[in-house]
């Protein structure tokens, strides 16, 4: 008995290599885009919550926000504005919901920021996925709080100002120099720039784009720079390590209180402006450390500059006179753009940004009552939260500089 013959079968199809690429990554990133669009659907559904109870999150752009945007739109920055404490670049964000006319100024806003928050995540897909899923995960522990306030669009700016320092030093400068206009903290971006050539065309892309903006603003709007007054008279927020000192000296008799100005709850009494000394001391301290660090630099791998970024922002942060919750946002995207990178030596640092968003969102707002009380377990939330920042900051010098020095 013979056996049948079966029909030769034609090969398969072979798609073209451009083609191909685009087919795996698109199956790649459909497990973060369907987390991402569940976990933001799960935000918004908070905030409409939030704005229902009013529970002071969405507050933040009901009230400043769409306050600062009435004045801004007639030309002027807001003058002798308490709450006032932004770069003038600030003022494009606030008037960036102008482009959606048909929507509220807070839908509009909410809308812009999940634009923000949606490009943050495709350009860390296409970098390295290890970094878009800690941004995609990450970002939602903090709860609906990054959809009510401007930090997510200026971390796209910087987060894309880092990963475009190899291949676009112009486009890297400029975006840093813009981000330092709306918010100071992206010029940090810059400070690992690589050695020679790409460090002036880094250096000079931002000073220019910073200098061409704030010369726009200058001419467009009056009061432009009055947010420096206002800056220089905030004191000690309860949220930062010396806002957290405090608090555990008034449980021993310190006889401060917290009051609500500045737009913050702030403490006042005995040694406070030795503490406001203190956080300016060594926020200094923490650049000559950065100076320090890049002179005595010698090994540049890829990750540097991603790992000198978030170092950088780490030590201006826990000195700060003010750790407000919305500065993870900072932290979450710098260290997903670490997490891009296979030479990043603060894989564990990044890692830490994780627990610290999910005590921020317990600071604020779940248990914030209980902090402004500075009852015990208000005390006991901001010592574990600024306690692992500031385990990460040490950690992130120690790696940072044993690993290029």
């Amino acid at each position: 008995m013979t056996t049948p013959r079966t029909a030769p079968q034609p090969p398969a199809p072979h798609l073209p290599p451009a083609l191909s690429a685009t087919a795996t990554a698109l199956r790649e990133a459909a497990p973060v885009a369907a987390v991402w669009a569940a976990t933001r659907l799960g935000m918004l559904a908070l905030l409409l919550v939030d704005h229902l109870g009013d529970s002071g999150v969405a507050g933040e752009v009901h009230h400043l926000y769409q306050g600062w945007y009435g004045q801004l739109v007639h030309g002027s920055f807001p003058l002798g504005d308490a709450t006032w404490q932004y770069p003038p670049g600030a003022a494009v964000v606030f008037l960036s919901p102008a482009a959606l006319p048909w929507l509220t100024y807070f839908q509009a806003f909410v809308a812009l920021v999940l634009v923000a928050d949606a490009l943050v995540t495709l350009v860390l897909v296409r970098a390295g996925r290890a970094g878009a899923w800690l941004w995609v995960c990450g970002l939602p522990l903090l709860l609906n709080l990054p959809l009510a306030r401007y930090d997510v669009p200026v971390t796209a700016v910087a987060v894309i100002a880092l990963l475009a320092q190899r291949g676009r030093p112009h486009l890297a400068g400029a975006l840093a120099g813009i981000g330092a206009m709306i918010k100071v903290w992206p010029l940090l971006t810059v400070v690992g720039a690589p050695r020679g050539r790409t460090t002036l065309t880094v250096w000079g892309s931002a000073a220019a784009s910073a200098g061409i903006l704030l010369g726009v603003l200058l001419t467009g709007f009056a009061h432009p720079l009055d947010f420096l007054r206002q800056q220089s008279e905030r004191g000690v927020q309860i949220e930062s390590l010396g806002g957290t000192a405090l608090l555990l000296a008034r449980s021993w008799g310190w006889p401060g209180e917290t009051v609500f100005q500045y737009g913050a709850f702030e403490l006042t009494g005995p040694y406070v402006t030795g503490v406001t000394r203190l956080s300016l001391a060594l926020s200094l301290g923490a650049l000559c450390w950065l100076v320090l660090w890049r002179i005595g630099a010698r090994r540049w791998t890829p990750a540097v500059p991603y790992d000198a970024a978030l170092t950088a922002v780490l030590l201006f942060t826990v000195t700060s006179r003010v750790i407000s919750p919305q500065y993870l946002i900072w932290l979450l995207g710098l260290a997903a753009v670490c997490l891009t990178s296979r030479h990043t030596v603060l894989r564990p640092v990044a890692l830490l940004m994780v627990p610290a968003a999910a005590l921020s969102a317990l600071v604020f707002p779940l248990m914030y009552d209980e902090v402004v009380a500075g009852t015990p377990l208000g005390c006991t939330l901001m010592v574990l939260r600024n306690g692992l920042l500031l385990v990460a900051t040490v950690l992130a010098c120690r790696r940072l500089w044993a690993a290029t020095a």
